[in-house]
Parts: C-alpha cells; sequence; structure tokens
C-alpha cells in the first residue's frame, strides 16, 4: 500500500454552526469538511508568529541574526515582513540564478548598509565567509538577517567564520495557539512565576479533538490541504525533497535508501529514550552509520534529542537522551497514525498515541519557550528503575518547572512517581509541577501536582 493510500481519514472540529454559516458548508455535509474550512479560515493569509517580536528586538542587539528551522515553517515569511518594514529586497538562494550569482561573488551581496536579508544562505555557504569579512569593518546591529533550513552548526564554515557574532533563532512549526491565533500565556505565566488556580471552567476539548490536533501537526502547507489523501501526498513529496535535497547538500552518504528507513524507525520511537543500536540493528546498519545519519536528520530539523536532566543529582539518573520528531504531524504519518485508529481499541495504536501526544505536547511547550527572551535549560528525567518526568524546564536563576503527559482521560497516583522524586530532590527548587492531560477538569492533586487539561497550552482560560 502506497504512502498516499494509507491515509484517508478525515478531521472534524467543534466549530459547528459559526464555521458552517461563516465558510457557507451545507449542515448535511461531513465533519471533515467542516474542518477543513475552519483550518482554511484560520490559515488565510499570514499566521502571526510570535517570533516577529523576539527577531526585531534581536535585530537591534545583534549585527547577525540567523532564523534557523525545519523546510515551510514560515521563516521566509519572517523574513518578508522584515523586508516590507524596512523597504529591502530579500535575496532567496533558492532560486537557481540568484544561487549562481551569489556564489559567483558573495562579497558584492554582503556589502552595505543592513539590513540585508538572504533567504535559505545554507545554498551558498561562502556568504558566511563574506559577511565575516564586512564584520570586521562594521560590527553595527542589524546588519543581517539570514534565513536557512539546516542547523547554522553543521554548516562547514559556521564553526569559524561568524563565532560570537551571531544570533539563532528557531522558528518551529505553527503552534497551535497560531493556528487558532488564540494568545499562549501558559508557558510564560509559570516562567515568571504566576501561580496557578485551583481550579478553572472545565475544558470542552474532546479526545477525538485532540487527536486530530495531534495528528495534524503545525506544518502550515500541510494544514492548508485537506486531511486525508492531499496532506498524505504533501508529507511524502516533503520528507523527499529534505532527504533527498537538503541531507546531500551537507554530506555525500553512501547508503541513501538508509536515512528515510533510520527515519521511520526513530519515529516509531518518538517521545521514548533513544535507542539508536536497536534502531540500527532493526534496519541492518551499524551502529556508528546510524549516529551519522542521526545527526544528519537533526541538522535538517526532522528530530532532535531532548537531552537528560539532573544527571549531577545522583548516580542512578539515567543520562540517554529522549528522541523527538519536530513536527507531530509529520511522527503521525511516517507512524501511521490517523484520528480513525486512536478512536479505535488497538492497544499497539494506543501506545503509539502516547508517545505521539508527548512529543505533540513537548514541541507545544518548546514554542512557546523560543518566545520567552531569557536563557532556558530543557530536558527530560528519569531514575535507572525507569521512573521519570517528560518535560523539565529550568530557568536561569535555578527554578525548576516540571511537566508530566498523559494521553488519558484519569491521573494516577503512581503516575506522579517521577515528580515525587525530583520534588524530594530538588526541594524548593521545584516551583510547579504539571501534569497534562486529556481530561475536562483542572484539580490540585494530593501529591501538589496541578492536573490540568492539555489545551491549557493554548486556550485563553488559564492565561
Amino acid at each position: 500500500m502506497s504512502a498516499v493510500q494509507k491515509f484517508q481519514g478525515g478531521a472534524a472540529c467543534r466549530c459547528g454552526k459559526k464555521v458552517l454559516q461563516t465558510r457557507k458548508i451545507n449542515p448535511v455535509d461531513t465533519e471533515e469538511k467542516c474542518h477543513n474550512a475552519c483550518m482554511e479560515g484560520s490559515l488565510t493569509g499570514i499566521a502571526h508568529r510570535r517570533l516577529t517580536a523576539v527577531v526585531r528586538t534581536r535585530m537591534t542587539e545583534e549585527p547577525v541574526v540567523v532564523l534557523n528551522g525545519p523546510r515551510t515553517v514560515g521563516k521566509s515569511t519572517l523574513l518578508a515582513h522584515i523586508a516590507e518594514s524596512t523597504s529591502r529586497a530579500v535575496i532567496d538562494c533558492d532560486d537557481p540564478a540568484t544561487r549562481a550569482a551569489v556564489r559567483n561573488d558573495p562579497g558584492r551581496f554582503v556589502s552595505g548598509d543592513g539590513p540585508i536579508l538572504i533567504d535559505e544562505y545554507q545554498h551558498v555557504p561562502e556568504l558566511l565567509d563574506a559577511i565575516k569579512a564586512e564584520l570586521n569593518r562594521d560590527l553595527s546591529p542589524g546588519r543581517y538577517v539570514l534565513a536557512g533550513s539546516t542547523r547554522y552548526s553543521t554548516l562547514p564554515q559556521a564553526g569559524q567564520a561568524l563565532t560570537g557574532r551571531v544570533d539563532i533563532v528557531e522558528v518551529l512549526p505553527l503552534s497551535q495557539g497560531e493556528i487558532g491565533r488564540t494568545s499562549e500565556e501558559f508557558v510564560h505565566n509559570l516562567l515568571s512565576g504566576v501561580a496557578l488556580p485551583d481550579s478553572e471552567p472545565a475544558s470542552d476539548t474532546s479526545r477525538d479533538d485532540y487527536a486530530h490536533r495531534v495528528t495534524a501537526g503545525g506544518m502550515p502547507v500541510a494544514l492548508r490541504r485537506p486531511a486525508g489523501r492531499s496532506r498524505s501526498r504533501w508529507y511524502a513529496n516533503y520528507l523527499q525533497l529534505v532527504l533527498e535535497r537538503d541531507v546531500l547538500e551537507i554530506s555525500r552518504i553512501r547508503q541513501r535508501e538508509m536515512l528515510p528507513r533510520l527515519l521511520d524507525q526513530l519515529a516509531a520511537r518518538t517521545g521514548q529514550v533513544l535507542n539508536i543500536t536497536a534502531a540500527a540493528q532493526s534496519i541492518g546498519l551499524e551502529k556508528s552509520t546510524a549516529e551519522n545519519y542521526l545527526r544528519l536528520l537533526e541538522a535538517v530539523f526532522l528530530v532532535y534529542r531532548l537531552p537528560a536532566w539532573g544527571t549531577t543529582l545522583g548516580s542512578r539518573v539515567a543520562r540517554q537522551p529522549k528522541i523527538h520528531i519536530v513536527d507531530s504531524g509529520v511522527a503521525a504519518w511516517l507512524m501511521g497514525l490517523t484520528p480513525e485508529k486512536i478512536a479505535g481499541s488497538d492497544p499497539a495504536a494506543l501506545s503509539e498515541y502516547g508517545h505521539l501526544i508527548e512529543t505533540f505536547a513537548v514541541g507545544e511547550i518548546l514554542k512557546q519557550i523560543s518566545w520567552w527572551d531569557a536563557p532556558v535549560t530543557v530536558g527530560h528525567f528519569r531514575t535507572g528503575s525507569g521512573d521519570e518526568v517528560d518535560l523539565v524546564v529550568e530557568s536561569d536563576d535555578g527554578r525548576v518547572i516540571a511537566f508530566e503527559f498523559k494521553a488519558g482521560s484519569r491521573v494516577h497516583r503512581e503516575d506522579l512517581r517521577g515528580i515525587r522524586i525530583l520534588r524530594d530532590r530538588l526541594g524548593d527548587r521545584l516551583t510547579a509541577a504539571i501534569v497534562l492531560y486529556t481530561g475536562p477538569h483542572m484539580f490540585r492533586h494530593e501529591e501538589g501536582a496541578f492536573v490540568v487539561p492539555l489545551d491549557a497550552l493554548w486556550t485563553p482560560r488559564l492565561s
């Protein structure tokens, strides 16, 4: 069965009569049409990116700002906004003719007053040496804004060209608030020390709603397509482009056919402790080769490793990272998970959904952290006996917030073992412990942790 044939499931939403009226959909039509019209409406035009303000601030402080992130997440749109507000043109190195001209004489394109705006700069890495020469003469803030779909640190010139002169801004897929155009302050409030209330109005997000959000992810172009064949085809084409073009620009590899197979294995393990040996053995790949390929998949923003946190708290704290696919929609497509499968009673699908919802929730929190203009350390905490906290966020003053994620609608005492252990070891440094779950009610557990509906991350109810 082809990748396109695998995914024919529709999508649903709770927008009801409001969308039916504004989008002129016949009430007897399917919920899928309702959902697709809702998504189309929310993504018509340019979604407001919370990072815009962060980028503008960095431009007043740093000579070079690099917008780094996956393909098609909105880096070019951010660059276009800057171009419009500064009356500047964007040098698009994704265009073959422009790329050839820049490669022929990079110095000509980076000279002059800023801001000089360059999209997909990684296609002409010689630009970095030319920019370095310019910065030797003038280190004024806001001279360059570069956008690229390859991690800056993986480019051969990056290590020495602009050391200490560049600020990296990571641009991630759309957050749920950006999709729905709601204000997201949940993580900001926690980092600011704002106390959660003991209770709030119940959530009306259903399990089915969550399944559709998690499997849709946040890739803007994918979300503009109808769920099913069209979106599935986009995922297939997107991954083919990244794996066959972007990866090969970084490194020439001998076993190209193994890259998508390794990505499949990592998707099957998303939200879990990384065991690269097992992933490699399952497809007949040498461990050392798999490690190299993993670094390439990280370089093009398909996967990332969430490091172990708290390794100084004792010898029995695990040191292995967790692996996550960057976008939960891409992960769901690779895993073959659809809302229909999640709604069923297949134990394997439900287990996979538990890991996928962790990837989704971690991603949403990391997006909100990316708007927080202060140093933050993130990781996961796990003991040698397997008790864990899915996400730990540490602010620069040492305060710690613990997050646990549950795909179910109930939270049991044993679900809080990792949080209890972390509280015992940290004491007052642990300022908040949050269990995000798919149930409707917020309450304070007897263990002291707040149990909060997952949609609190993007709804104004708790902000």
